[in-house]
């Protein structure tokens, strides 16, 4: 299935957190090594993963300070800001720029 929407090879970067690490994932990311490599960045090293900037901009623009009322609104506001980084380059560059 995973060849169906991934033609090449996937290269997952995760942090080493505690719910990265259930037996269940990785007994099905072994299975799945042809297709997806898997690499873990250093405990407690927020630096070096690029999406941190990401998450800290979502949670600014979803939930910082906000009630959401349901999880359809978690949802829409969730794709809301999702899509608006998708539409913005220059966005995206400003989040990988301490990685240049």
């Amino acid at each position: 299935m995973i060849r169906s929407y991934f033609p090449r090879k996937i290269f997952l970067i995760q942090d080493n957190t505690s719910y990265h690490k259930d037996r269940e994932v990785w007994r099905w990311l072994s299975d799945q090594r042809r297709y997806i490599e898997v690499y873990n960045l250093p405990s407690y090293s927020p630096e070096l993963n690029a999406l941190e900037g990401v998450w800290h901009f979502t949670r600014l623009q979803v939930t910082h300070n906000r009630y959401l009322v349901s999880l359809e609104e978690l949802y829409g506001s969730l794709t809301f800001t999702f899509r608006s980084i998708q539409r913005a380059p220059s966005r995206v560059q400003a989040f990988l720029g301490p990685f240049k």
